[in-house]
């Protein structure tokens, strides 16, 4: 069921896709596509790419497009090698968290590096400004062509012991799924592990992880609540996604349909951010039992509070270790490109010292 509040925001952007694009419906070539999406159960695949590739692209295209969307999950794939299978064009499109790749190339993880964004709408001004920097890599050692940013909720801290902030994580073993998570939660003393979405539930159940990090309601709907009692809100970052195609597939594809997707992909991107917008305003209502819950399972955790030498901790760690470390990684030349967008919107510096 969805929300009063959302059915407001998914009404306005309908509006919008309702609007004729440059091609029109009638004129474009029969065409069928492959689109690798993300985890079956997180709020992303199932109320925004499953929806987009399977309802709205057929309906604003009048039934010439459709696609075959399957989540990474149900084709037993390690998400960290999407880059590798869009590259040998196993699939024409998909979508995935784009700080997955940083084993790739070290600058994939630039505009979402752990706890460096605390407001979405700075995320995404963030990601936004350094998009052409991915497209670039991606589009000459991938084979790959960004259309579209995304994003989870943010990345929260998820525990099945108790805590009481960030001195309570040391030592403790948490699930991690990027390189500036294992460095920030180094600099509290905490052990990384980094295991998949679908292995992070058994892994709490049998006592593998203390902890682990995923979205502040996206481990609600995967059911973590299940095996986990506390919940320390402070952000980790979003895990971006990128929505890709391969390039070869772009270049073959008529100029129309060209066209059509790059009208159809802003406002898939609009909707996007708006319902996640929306679902991360609500999910303290359906963790902690706040009033109404509409998006997911309302449940009873505990929510850690953030303590202002906490807050304090989080900042100087981001500036002396986070950023510090993922230059040492990306190499020097990074550093003005890094400046020149992700820095500059969100007040950061990045250096070689």
């Amino acid at each position: 069921m969805i929300g009063k509040p959302l059915c407001a925001i998914v009404a306005l952007v309908a509006v919008a896709a309702a609007t004729p694009g440059p091609a029109a419906a009638q004129d474009l070539p029969r065409a069928q596509f492959k689109v690798i999406g993300g985890s079956s159960s997180s709020p992303h695949f199932k109320f925004n790419q499953l929806p987009f590739w399977t309802e709205t692209l057929t309906r604003a295209s009048n039934g010439q497009v459709t696609a075959d969307i399957t989540p990474l999950d149900q084709l037993g794939i390690d998400d960290k090698t999407m880059l590798r299978i869009m590259r040998l064009g196993l699939t024409d499109f998909a979508n995935f968290d784009v700080s997955k790749m940083a084993g790739d190339d070290p600058r994939f993880e630039g505009c979402d590096l752990a706890g460096i964004a605390l407001d979405i709408r700075k995320a995404r001004a963030a990601c936004q400004a350094y998009l052409p920097v991915m497209d670039k890599i991606m589009q000459e050692a991938w084979n790959t062509k960004i259309l579209a940013l995304t994003t989870s909720p943010p990345q929260v801290i998820w525990c099945r012991v108790p805590i009481d902030g960030l001195a309570d994580l040391r030592g403790k073993k948490i699930r991690v799924f990027n390189p500036s998570m294992r460095d920030f939660l180094a600099g509290v003393g905490a052990e990384s592990i980094s295991l998949s979405f679908a292995e992070v539930l058994p892994a709490l159940q049998r006592g593998v992880v203390d902890c682990a990090v995923t979205g502040n309601l996206t481990g609600n709907i995967a059911g973590w609540p299940e095996v986990t009692t506390h919940v320390f809100p402070m952000y980790m970052g979003w895990s971006i996604g990128v929505e890709v195609v391969n390039v070869n597939v772009w270049k073959r594809m008529d100029p129309k349909l060209q066209a059509f997707f790059l009208a159809e992909m802003p406002k898939y991107e609009t909707k996007y951010w708006a319902y996640m917008e929306a679902a991360t305003n609500e999910a303290d209502a359906c963790n902690y039992s706040r009033g109404a819950c509409t998006m997911a399972k309302p449940v009873k955790l505990t929510e850690v509070p953030i303590k202002a030498a906490d807050a304090a901790q989080h900042k100087q760690l981001i500036e002396t270790v986070v950023v510090r470390n993922w230059v040492k990684r990306a190499g020097p030349n990074s550093i003005k490109e890094w400046n020149d967008t992700v820095g500059k919107a969100l007040g950061y510096t990045a250096s070689a010292n």
